[in-house]
C-alpha cells in the first residue's frame, strides 16, 4: 500500500493521492444524484448500500497500519466487487472505475498487482453493464473496449509510480549523503583550524615565550657567576632579566588575548629591529652590526620580521659561539629583505629540523614569503628572510 505523501516527493505522488481523495467526492456526489432522481426503489438501495460497504472497506483500510499489503489488496477485492455490481444496478456507474483507477494503485504494493486488480476492475464493469444492458454480443465487444480503454491507462500509471519513487528516493539519498558530507566537512574543518590554532600558539610561545626564558636562564646563569667579581655587570644582568621577564608577561597576555600586541613599534619596521638588536647586545656582549633601511609595512609583516629576528638571534646565542653578527634591512623591488649572519661555527643545513627554522619558513609561508638557510661547519651562517610587500601595504 502506497504511503501517505510526504515533502520532497515527486508531483506525480501527490497528484495521485490527490486523485485519490477527489475520486470520493464524486462518488459521494454522482450517488446523491441517483438517489434523488428517478431510479428504481430498490436499485436506490442497493447503490446505497454498496456506496456505504465499500465507503466503510476504505475507512477499515486506512486506519491500519502502514506496510500491510494484505489489508489493501483486501480493500481491492471489495472494489472489484462493487464496481461490478453497482455497474450493474445503474445506468452510467462504470464510471466510477476511472474514478477510482489511483486506488487500485495506491493499495497494490507493486506495478503487478496494480495492473491485474485494475484488470479485474476492467472486467467487472465490463461483466456488470453488459449484463444490464442484456448481455448481447455486440454490447460486450462495445463495453470490452471501452473498458481496455481506461485499463491502458492504468497500466501506464502503475508503471510510472515505481518510477517516481524511485526518484524520490534517489533524491533522498543524495541529500541525506550531501547532509552526511557536509557534517564530516565541517569536523575536518574544525579538526584542521584546531590542529593550525595549536600550531600558531606553538610558534608563538617558541618564539616569544620560550626564547625569554631561555634569555632568563642565561642571564641567570651569567650573573651569579659574576656576583661576586662583577656586582655592576650582575646589576645589569639583573635588570635585563627583569626587562624580559616584563616583556615575557606582555607576550602571554597577548597570547590570551588579554591585551594588544605589545613590542612591535607602528610605523617603521627598523625601531622595532634596532630596539631588540640594541637587547641583544647588552645580554651578550656580542658585536652586532645593522643596517637597517627605513621601511614602512603593516603590523603583521612587522610581526613576521621581529619573530624571525628573534628566533637567529636566539640560534647565534644558543649554538653559534659567534664573535659578531651581522643584520641587513633592505627594500627589494617588490619584497623586504632581512639577513641576519654570524661567524659562528655553522651547521650542515640539511641535518638541521629544529622547530625555530620550520616555524619561520611557516610563518613566511603565509605571507607568500620564503627562508633561505646558507651555512657549513666552520663558516658560520646566513639567514635570508624575504616577503612580498605591495605598494599600498603601509599602515
Amino acid at each position: 500500500m502506497l504511503q501517505r505523501p510526504r515533502r520532497g516527493d515527486p508531483v506525480w505522488i501527490w497528484v495521485l493521492h490527490g486523485w485519490e481523495v477527489f475520486s470520493w467526492g464524486l462518488i459521494a456526489l454522482v450517488t446523491l444524484i441517483t438517489m434523488a432522481g428517478g431510479t428504481p426503489t430498490d436499485r436506490k438501495l442497493g447503490i446505497l448500500a454498496l456506496t456505504a460497504v465499500l465507503a466503510l472497506c476504505y475507512g477499515l483500510v486506512r486506519t491500519r497500519p502502514a506496510g500491510q499489503p494484505a489489508a489493501g489488496y483486501g480493500y481491492l477485492c471489495a472494489l472489484v466487487v462493487v464496481l461490478g455490481l453497482l455497474s450493474y444496478l445503474g445506468d452510467g456507474f462504470g464510471v466510477f472505475y476511472t474514478v477510482t483507477l489511483t486506488q487500485f494503485i495506491v493499495f497494490a504494493d507493486s506495478p503487478r498487482g496494480a495492473v491485474l486488480f485494475t484488470g479485474l476492475g476492467a472486467l467487472a464493469i465490463t461483466l456488470g453493464g453488459s449484463l444490464r444492458e442484456g448481455g448481447q454480443p455486440d454490447v460486450f465487444l462495445t463495453n470490452t473496449i471501452s473498458s481496455l480503454g481506461v485499463w491502458a491507462v492504468a497500466v501506464v500509471m502503475a508503471l510510472l509510480t515505481p518510477r517516481a519513487l524511485a526518484q524520490r528516493d534517489e533524491r533522498a539519498a543524495l541529500r541525506a549523503e550531501l547532509k552526511s558530507t557536509q557534517l564530516e566537512l565541517a569536523e575536518v574543518y574544525q579538526r584542521q583550524g584546531a590542529a593550525e590554532e595549536r600550531e600558531r600558539l606553538a610558534r608563538e610561545i617558541h618564539d616569544t615565550l620560550a626564547q625569554g626564558f631561555a634569555s632568563i636562564i642565561v642571564l641567570a646563569e651569567a650573573a651569579r657567576s659574576q656576583l661576586a667579581v662583577d656586582v655592576d655587570r650582575s646589576a645589569q644582568q639583573l635588570q635585563s632579566i627583569e626587562q624580559t621577564a616584563r616583556e615575557n608577561l606582555a607576550e602571554a597576555r597577548v597570547l590570551v588575548g588579554a591585551a594588544p600586541r605589545s613590542g612591535v613599534a607602528p610605523g617603521s619596521v627598523a625601531v622595532t629591529l634596532r630596539r631588540t638588536l640594541d637587547r641583544f647586545t647588552e645580554d651578550t656582549g656580542l658585536d652586532v652590526t645593522a643596517d637597517l633601511a627605513d621601511i614602512d609595512c603593516d603590523r603583521p609583516t612587522r610581526i613576521a620580521l621581529l619573530r624571525c629576528t628573534q628566533e637567529s638571534l636566539a640560534n647565534v646565542r644558543k649554538h653559534a659561539a659567534a664573535t659578531t653578527v651581522g643584520v641587513v634591512l633592505a627594500h627589494g623591488p617588490d619584497t623586504v629583505e632581512l639577513e641576519i649572519t654570524d661567524d659562528g661555527r655553522g651547521f650542515v643545513v640539511e641535518d638541521s629540523h629544529g622547530f625555530g627554522l620550520d616555524g619561520m619558513r611557516k610563518r613566511l609561508a603565509e605571507f607568500g614569503g620564503g627562508l633561505t638557510v646558507t651555512s657549513s661547519l666552520g663558516d658560520g651562517t646566513r639567514i635570508l628572510a624575504t616577503i612580498p610587500l605591495a605598494p599600498d601595504s603601509q599602515e
